[in-house]
């Protein structure tokens, strides 16, 4: 094998390097070659150590794969196997696999510039370009990779879509080859929103793509099932690693007792105990015991908990910034964390949102954006709650942006008036380690060379922040198989469970007597792929040639287009529109109607009440799924994690801290039926 080595092999020697020798082992052809760094050299593989200048150094055996060259692994005179990231050609303490990640975190802080020790303190969003490009701008600002991982030394990204498992894990360790080049090889971590459901708004969460499919997390919770919960929680920590994603930007542990708030979807139910246990199973599923190589770090959001929205208006947007506790239940929603933090969770992430007139234990809470707030990350979360894991704020807290033509205030609720300098050392101060979505990185070396941000206090949050890396086995191996990835992800066996966990949480709501359906029942369809009835039953294009009507609608919601992501954020009346109860008024007047609802938040149904002849909801699950639940091929096993109100103006006089706090609720919470002709316990949905 002949290989020409890149200049990127010899950051350990003085430069320019005009001659090298180089010693091999065990090859055929040659003992020992002289020439020059770029050299095109047979028997790579079998390249031992290299003299420059009269030193010899034990240097190299590359790592190929994919036909690219990796910084080497070194062997010592004793056997022992590291990454010479710094390619000193010296096993340093955190290189040594041998030592312990707080041991190898401490050893490399001390090595570290204050511009690497800055690039730590961010996590921005990497767009998914072509393999090994990395160069082209991004199309939300004018920063390659290059710019980010080499210029302002970044090296935690949060991931949006990509176009398939195996362009993921080859664009991935093309990044971690870009890694390489900086001084000390730092690793990158590669982190991802939920993206195993059906749900797609890039802000928030990313439909499956190619990986297995499941309901969303209140799904999950409608199933009432523990060990459904922790097979997913096994799967997606499978699938993120596949590919190279070892941070989760979840679970979602807020609590959805305001109806309208549009994130409630990815959260697990307005019970707050129910929220605490699925919530802990989700991260000892994706961590494991404790961090190790096969583990993805998990990020518990939003503290102090975000569903408590006043007029249920969502805080990416100047309209949503305020919390209200008019219940005083603000303990009910903390207490998630308390559950998440005992589960070992590894970074928290508060939300954007201010509270009004918040007091707790007599201290009067300052009303300013939750990563703003110096009581609440550092009294009440660190000291405590006793959490010393990393504080990653939510993101783009300091920078105004405009994205796509549409404007994307900077979430700097209640400190609108400060500086982006000023709101940095405001979130330092705060107590938080690393900042979302930002890379202003000369910021905080403009607070450190001012003195209004100390070196300790920095230190004090990159030791956070190395610690997972190193725990999470990236300084010794970031790299993945993109050849082996398609085994992993999307696998048959995990769409198989992903499919039966989105039929077992269909939730049936109402049924007279329709439920199941029978075989050869005739059935006409709206909002239904026709290609998939055919294999449960016949279908029939018209109305007057059905024996029933399926009909599938999405929870309304108010067109918005102000800001960006506003379009992709669903917020405002839970009504359906008239034009849509009236036609499925017209449907149910010709024959018996099934009506399925997604509910990625609560929704008034009281008008299909009396038109509906069975009414059931989902929180995610396709068309196949809600087929063979309601012939029962899978048998729906559902209970409603949320109350569906009886009117908007239930909605707007309850206390949106108050979980299933609506007056005569249409469907309370837990609600649910058995169909008649399966046998089963019941869910086990706490209440």
């Amino acid at each position: 094998m002949a290989m020409i080595f890149p200049p990127s092999a010899f950051s350990a020697l003085p430069q320019p390097a005009s001659t090298i020798r180089w010693h091999f082992r065990h090859c055929p052809t040659v003992r020992a070659f002289s020439g020059p760094p770029s050299a095109t050299l047979a028997c790579v593989e079998q390249v031992q150590s290299i003299t420059f200048s009269g030193k010899r150094i034990n240097y190299m055996k590359p790592i190929t794969q994919g036909g690219r060259v990796r910084r080497s692994v070194s062997t010592t005179e004793d056997g022992v196997q590291y990454r010479d990231l710094n390619g000193n050609g010296v096993l340093d303490p955190y290189e040594d696999p041998r030592l312990d990640p707080s041991t190898r975190a401490k050893d490399l802080l001390m090595r570290l510039s204050v511009e690497e020790k800055a690039g730590l303190l961010f996590n921005t969003v990497m767009v998914v370009g072509e393999v090994a490009d990395h160069d082209t701008a991004s199309p939300f600002g004018p920063e390659s990779p290059r710019d980010f991982v080499v210029g302002r030394a970044i090296n935690h990204f949060n991931i949006g879509r990509f176009p398939s498992a195996r362009h993921m894990a080859r664009w991935q360790n093309a990044m971690q080859e870009l890694a390489e080049l900086t001084p000390h090889g730092i690793p990158i971590t590669f982190a991802t929103d939920p993206r195993h459901g059906f749900a797609q708004n890039d802000g928030m969460a990313f439909a499956t793509g190619s990986f297995s499919q499941w309901p969303e997390p209140m799904g999950l919770a409608a199933l009432g099932d523990p060990a459904v919960m922790s097979d997913f929680a096994e799967t997606a920590r499978s699938e993120y690693v596949a590919v190279g994603l070892r941070a989760a930007l979840h679970p979602q542990i807020d609590l959805a007792s305001e109806p309208r708030w549009a994130r409630q979807l990815q959260s697990f139910s307005s019970n707050s105990a129910v929220t605490s246990e699925y919530g802990a199973l989700l991260i000892a599923g994706l961590q494991g015991g404790k961090l190790s190589s096969t583990s993805v770090a998990c990020t518990a959001k939003h503290f102090p908990g975000g569903g408590a929205q006043e007029d249920g208006e969502d805080p990416h947007f100047p309209q949503g910034k305020a919390q209200i506790y008019p219940g005083g239940n603000f303990n009910e929603h903390l207490a998630p964390f308390s559950a998440a933090i005992d589960a070992g969770i590894s970074a928290i992430m508060p939300y954007y949102s201010l509270a009004k007139e918040l007091v707790i234990n007599g201290i009067e809470v300052e009303e300013v954006g939750f990563s703003y707030n110096k009581y609440l990350i550092t009294s009440l979360l660190r000291e405590q709650l006793g959490f010393d894991g990393v504080v990653l704020t939510d993101w783009q807290l300091v920078t105004d942006l405009e994205v796509f033509g549409l404007p994307f205030p900077a979430k700097a609720w209640g400190v609108e008036h400060l500086s982006p300098l000023d709101r940095v050392e405001k979130l330092f101060d705060a107590g938080v380690d690393q900042l979302g979505g930002e890379s202003c990185t000369e910021l905080v070396l403009e607070l450190l060379a001012s003195g209004k941000l100390s070196p300790e206090r920095v230190d004090a949050s990159v030791l956070r922040i190395l610690r997972v890396k190193f725990e999470l086995g990236l300084f010794d191996n970031p790299y993945v198989d993109a050849d082996k990835v398609n085994e992993v992800v999307g696998s048959e066996p995990f769409r198989a469970a992903g499919h039966r966990a989105q039929a077992e949480s269909i939730t049936i709501l109402k049924n007279e007597g329709l439920l199941p359906l029978a075989p050869g029942t005739r059935i006409y369809v709206e909002g239904v792929d026709p290609a998939v009835v055919i294999h449960q039953a016949i279908l029939v294009p018209e109305i007057a040639d059905a024996d029933v009507a399926l009909v599938r609608l999405a929870a309304p919601f108010e067109p918005r287009n102000e800001y960006f992501l506003d379009a992709m954020t669903h917020q405002g009346s839970l009504d359906f529109p008239d034009e849509e109860i009236a036609r499925v008024r017209a449907l149910a007047a010709e024959l018996p109607v099934i009506l399925d609802v997604y509910l990625e938040r609560a929704a008034i149904l009281t008008p299909f009440e009396d038109i509906a002849t069975a009414i059931t909801a989902n929180f995610g699950a396709s068309d196949a799924a809600l087929l063979d639940a309601l012939t029962a091929a899978i048998p729906p096993k559902g209970r409603l994690p949320i109350e569906l109100p009886r009117s908007m103006a239930a909605v707007e006089v309850s206390h949106p801290d108050v979980a299933n706090d609506t007056e005569d609720p249409l469907y309370p919470y837990g609600a649910g039926l058995n169909l008649p002709s399966t046998s089963r316990s019941e869910s086990g949905m706490l209440t």
